[in-house]
């Protein structure tokens, strides 16, 4: 799926977006969102089996779309009072991903069937001519720039709290870590949770590259380079999931890619 964004608003986006089940998994948990008015796009990759993860991520996607539509109002009533040291507009995107967190958590707890469901999440407002970053979890946040890519998110998991812990494990290690996969921050998993946000400037030819751990757990960092720089934003969408795919499709593979419009 491929279209323009707004006009109205400072830096022109182009955005397109793919999602596929995989080869392994027998339906699709991952949800992404793309709302142009709003200029925010959101990638969620559900947790909980029987279902209950899609039923996460797309719950945590519609809130999001919900969220930003009421609060363009200026008069709207926030279900959260603003946090201190950062803008509006980052804490308009904190309030949308705490209200999802909010009804997942809900409804895992109203539902024997959806019990510990959840989702990770990472979704971007493009705001003027920067771009506010929110996630929680292992789902990923790129940027390529000037023929480079940078990973801009942290993972929320128990293996980058052990590489924190020790810097010099090695790529080997890394691998080998039985617990890699162990998600430290989700959606659903508490009553709260705590939004990892920031701020990145965007600059002419810039791409954000937003993607579930389908896609970045099988591909690696040139792959992702590689792909992502096709100029047609549709078949660098397509051939990353292709990437994935055959590289073992072991998981639902979501990905979007947002281009700063020369």
């Amino acid at each position: 799926m491929v279209s323009q964004a707004s006009p109205k608003k400072t830096v022109p986006l182009r955005y397109a977006a793919k999602t596929d089940v995989g080869r392994v998994r027998n339906h699709n948990e991952d949800s992404f969102g793309l709302l142009p008015e709003d200029r925010v796009f959101v990638v969620a990759d559900g947790m909980g089996g029987h279902e209950s993860g899609e039923v996460a991520s797309r719950l945590a996607v519609d809130t999001l779309s919900e969220f930003y539509a009421r609060s363009r109002d200026d008069d709207a009533t926030w279900p959260y009072r603003a946090l201190r040291g950062i803008s509006a507009d980052a804490n308009r995107l904190v309030c949308a991903i705490r209200l999802a967190n909010q009804r997942i958590y809900a409804r895992s707890g109203a539902d024997a069937g959806q019990r510990r469901m959840g989702t990770t999440i990472v979704a971007i407002a493009a705001v003027g001519d920067r771009a506010i970053l929110g996630h929680a979890g292992d789902s990923r946040a790129y940027r390529i720039r000037d023929g480079r890519l940078e990973q801009l998110t942290r993972d929320h998991s128990f293996l980058e709290d052990m590489k924190r812990a020790y810097p010099g494990m090695s790529d080997e290690e890394q691998r080998a870590f039985p617990h890699k996969n162990v998600i430290t921050r989700a959606l659903g998993m508490r009553e709260d949770v705590e939004v990892e946000i920031q701020e990145q400037l965007l600059l002419p030819g810039d791409r954000l590259l937003l993607c579930s751990d389908g896609l970045c757990g099988l591909v690696d960092d040139a792959g992702l380079l590689e792909a992502g720089q096709m100029p047609d934003l549709q078949r660098a969408c397509d051939d990353l999931v292709g990437r994935a795919n055959a590289a073992g499709g072991t998981d639902n593979v979501t990905v979007i890619l947002v281009e700063v419009s020369r």
